[in-house]
């Protein structure tokens, strides 16, 4: 159960010690709940790399979501399908090419009437997150709060050569199961 006071969770949540995949890698998180900017751009050779490519780990040819533009008006966004709480963000790089993200931001919203909120850091400013430096590590950035919203978008902000990513949402656990 989830306590709200004014857009604020408990002490108890904003620590979120346990984490688990949401399920982009397993497959659980099906491709009509992951789009992207110019989508509809997303055909001949671009058909290849989809946004629903972006699974942390997957191989072989279009293994990675590839945005058509390199500019920083592209995002790639996941709809939960209802309101979650996600405690973390993996990402990888395009595994057949030196094209990763370097640094993102994020957006989140609980409902597709609302205008898109930016995650803050502690001063108030939009948070930027370090991405990639190679094509396969994993990068793991923590949310601290946990973002409480059904809809989040990945914003990139630097690459290497292209905007790349593969990915997982991590969601908060009450306890280890």
């Amino acid at each position: 159960m989830l306590i709200f006071h004014y857009g604020e969770l408990n002490t108890e949540l904003q620590k979120c010690p346990y984490h688990k995949p949401l399920g982009f890698e397993a497959g659980s998180v099906t491709s009509d709940q992951i789009s992207c900017s110019n989508e509809d751009q997303y055909t001949g050779w671009f058909s290849s790399w989809i946004p629903s490519k972006a699974r942390l780990n997957n191989q072989g040819f279009g293994c990675a979501w590839l945005s058509k533009f390199q500019d920083t008006n592209q995002w790639l966004q996941i709809d939960l399908k209802e309101v979650k709480v996600v405690s973390g963000i993996l990402t990888q790089g395009r595994c057949d090419s030196d094209e990763w993200v370097t640094k993102y931001t994020v957006q989140y919203r609980t409902n597709e009437n609302l205008n898109w909120i930016y995650y803050k850091d502690q001063t108030g400013n939009n948070r930027m997150f370090y991405g990639n430096s190679d094509r396969s590590s994993t990068v793991q950035n923590l949310l601290r709060p946990p973002i409480v919203a059904r809809y989040i978008r990945i914003l990139p902000l630097g690459w290497h050569t292209r905007i790349a990513i593969r990915m997982e949402l991590l969601l908060c656990m009450n306890k280890c199961t």
